[in-house]
């Protein structure tokens, strides 16, 4: 902003003192240029042309902290690959139905593998009689997440509990 005379903006725009910090990111240089930088996110295209950024999932898992669930795990997981570049024409409200949307947006159904989960690896819990939606989480790379960050895989301790694994295809 120009301004044709002195103004004290912290009186005109802010009356409580604004400390605004500037970082350097020189400090963090690592001699490698944005782009080769930009190159190790890992995207994935799908069959519909969407972008997903696996980095962009994992981080938003990441920053889900509650320990217990709010029962929005398909909210959840939803708003975590629409941070990733996944867009939805209408999407299912129970985290059992999300089968098929994930297949749309570049997901395949495998085998299971909790053994040896992949980041951003998402495995959906069928209707059971512990839950009528069903469950649906998310890998990040180090914790099960869906509306909360799991201790498991394994969040229901009733007997024949149906799972379906997801992946991204490379």
């Amino acid at each position: 902003m120009a301004y044709d005379h002195n103004v004290n903006l912290s009186e005109v725009h802010a009356p409580v003192q604004a400390n605004i910090i500037i970082r350097s990111q020189a400090s963090k240089n690592t001699g490698k240029s944005n782009t080769t930088q930009k190159a190790a996110t890992k995207n994935v295209v799908s069959r519909n042309g969407q972008r997903i950024d696996i980095d962009r999932l994992t981080g938003f898992l990441q920053g889900i902290t509650r320990q217990s669930s709010t029962q929005k795990c398909a909210r959840s997981v939803r708003l975590a690959l629409e941070s990733a570049g996944a867009r939805f024409n209408g999407h299912p409200v129970a985290a059992a139905d999300w089968g098929s949307t994930l297949q749309k947006i570049g997901y395949q159904k495998i085998n299971l593998a909790f053994d040896r989960p992949k980041k951003g690896d998402i495995y959906i819990i069928d209707r059971n009689q512990s839950s009528r939606y069903g469950h649906i989480a998310a890998y990040s790379g180090k914790d099960w997440v869906s509306d909360y960050r799991q201790a498991g895989y394994a969040v229901y301790r009733t007997p024949n509990v149906k799972y379906s694994y997801y992946r991204l295809a490379d």
